[in-house]
């Protein structure tokens, strides 16, 4: 084969990769959705983003943060999408506290904690004070994007996911467990407004 039928040859090959790649894109943007939040602390000083892509039905979420204290936080996606610090709880106007206008965990189902559509893996911080996590989500976007919205939510402390041992607890685990798994305070929040 001469060298401008091999040139000739490549160019054909190439234009159909192209084309192939564009017809995937095409059809991949119609079943693609993606909303970015970025996280601040009670002060406003931004820590971090989170993306969530949905696509096909799969919702992958991406957290990048810095700046936080090293050691397991509880990470969870909360009701309502208002990260006000100092602010009152949705259900208690008389309680108030840093990005409590987010109200409780995303749990339509009442689940008792470690059981909840918002609870979600652990964030490990680097002794750096950065981490990353990825993982596949167990909601949609539009559950995310309902109309009051939801907040990706920082906690001080690690979750136990009120998983804790009746030989510790013989009465079971109080109502601070069970609601959050000890998680603490919020330090972090991102809020997704409503689609």
């Amino acid at each position: 084969m001469s060298r401008l039928a091999t040139t000739a040859a490549l160019a054909a090959c190439g234009v159909l990769v192209l084309t192939a790649c564009g017809a995937e894109s095409d059809s991949g943007a119609a079943d693609r959705d993606e909303v970015t939040s970025k996280f601040a602390g009670p002060d406003g000083k931004r820590v971090g983003t989170v993306e969530v892509d949905e696509d096909d039905g799969a919702v992958q979420v991406s957290v990048e943060v810095s700046g936080l204290e090293a050691g397991y936080h509880g990470f969870h996606v909360h009701t309502t999408g208002e990260c006000e610090a100092d602010s009152a709880a949705p259900d208690d106007p008389s309680k108030t506290g840093d990005f409590l206008s987010a109200g409780g965990h995303l749990n339509p189902d009442e689940s008792e904690h470690g059981d909840h559509l918002g609870d979600l893996p652990a964030l490990l911080v680097k002794e750096d004070g950065s981490a990353t996590l990825e993982f596949t989500g167990p909601f949609t976007l539009e559950e995310l994007q309902d109309e009051d919205g939801s907040a990706f939510m920082i906690h001080a402390d690690r979750d136990n996911y009120a998983n804790v041992p009746e030989r510790y607890a013989p009465k079971g685990p109080d109502e601070d467990t069970t609601k959050t798994g000890d998680a603490g305070d919020r330090i972090a929040c991102a809020s997704i407004k409503a689609g």
